[in-house]
Formats: C-alpha cells, structure tokens, sequence
C-alpha cells in the first residue's frame, strides 16, 4: 500500500527518472533522424513556456511532462528510414534498460530505488510507445506510424507540397498549396519562402518547392515527428 513514507520515492521518479527517460526516448529519434540527413534537430523536454537553452536541447516550465523533438531536410524519406527513425525512442528506451540491468547484475552499480525506477518506467515508456494507437490531439503513438508503414499504408509520412511560384501577369510570388490554391502574395521572393515555410511547419509532413525559371527544386522538407 502507498503510504507517506512513499511519497519521496514518487516525487524522485516523477521528477528525476521520468525527464531522463524521455531525453533518453527523443535522444533515439534523433540519432537516427540525423543519420538519414535531418537537420535543425531540436529536443524539447517538458511543456509550457520555454526556460532555457542548451544547444539543441530546450526545457520548459513542467520539464518532466511530455517531450517531443523536431528536424528538418531528411534525405532519405523512403518507408525503410521513417521506421527506423520512429523506431528510435523505443530502441533507446530498451538498450538503456538492458544495460542498466547487466551493471546491476555485475555489480558495477548497486541495486536501488534508482535503478528499480529507471528500469520500471523505461518500461512503461516503451509499452505505451509500441502500442499501436491515436492521441486525442490527433497524432499517433510510435508503434501505429510504425505498423501503418509496414502494412503498406504510407499515407502517414505522405506530404503536403507547397510551391512559391513567381506570377509575371501580376508581378508577384505566390503560394500555392497542394491543391494549387493561392494561400498568400507577396512581392519579394524572400518573404514568399518564409511565408511558405511557416504554413509548412504547421503542417508536417510537408515539402516546399521553388519554381523558378520553370525549374522546381525542394528547398525544404518538414518530416511528421515523432513523439
């Protein structure tokens, strides 16, 4: 039964074991977004309003709440490389516990409350990231993109496209999303992108590409992100 003597227990998986284990999580997708080429990666630990920096990583105000990373201009987007990279977080998740099972066993480090935490909620981590379901905010657990791209179903990573396309008759930059609908105008090539990539962002996994002398070139990908 839980009693008061418990409650330091709780507060330090809730508020030391849980942020390791979700950076340890993001840290898996990550490492294999980069391998296939994403850059601007970023990790944010918590939610909330943001408290500080540190290179790629952000913390926020509830730091031990939730977590997700973000990366852009993957150069391999074919099945293979979105499951590996939405495999990551688990991988991760697991190969940690499997080690700090085995230096417990050798006796490297001495079993405790620590260990027992870690490798207890390593483990929920990972059954809840397998598991194959929605979010009520719309997006998915690791496990449903991952069994969605080895049943085939590869709409989950299909992107948007939009395009900026310089408009002669008017003299302008526009738009145009995957419908060939004119979301914005605008007169400088510069500010047509940065509209684009704004509209992109909000809605990954999208792609941009700049026609230009009737040649079109991706100058941006934005990949679905894991969780």
């Amino acid at each position: 039964m839980f009693g008061l003597q418990d409650i330091p227990k709780f507060l330090l998986a809730f508020f030391l074991v849980l942020p390791i284990i979700s950076i340890l999580h993001e840290a898996g997708h990550i490492f294999f977004a980069w391998l296939m080429g994403g850059k601007n990666i970023r990790v944010i630990i918590g939610s909330g309003k943001s408290i500080f920096t540190a290179g790629i990583i952000e913390v926020r105000q509830y730091y031990f709440w939730y977590g997700f990373c973000t990366f852009e201009n993957i150069k391999r987007k074919e099945k293979i490389a979105n499951i590996l990279i939405f495999s990551g977080g688990i991988l991760f998740n697991l190969l940690s516990t499997i080690a700090v099972i085995l230096m417990v066993e050798s006796e490297l480090v001495r079993s405790g409350i620590v260990t027992y935490q870690f490798t207890y909620f390593s483990l929920y981590y990972i059954f809840f990231s397998v598991l194959p379901m929605p979010y009520p905010d719309g997006n998915f657990s690791d496990g449903k993109i991952i069994l969605d791209l080895i049943k085939g179903k590869e709409e989950v990573i299909h992107e948007r496209t939009y395009r900026i396309k310089f408009e002669k008759n008017e003299d302008k930059w526009q738009i145009l999303d995957y419908q060939d609908n004119i979301l914005d105008i605008f007169e400088k090539e510069e500010d047509a992108t940065s509209g684009a990539r704004k509209i992109a962002r909000q809605h990954r996994p999208s792609r941009i590409i700049l026609i230009k002398e009737e040649k079109e070139q991706e100058i941006q990908n934005y990949p679905r992100i894991p969780l």
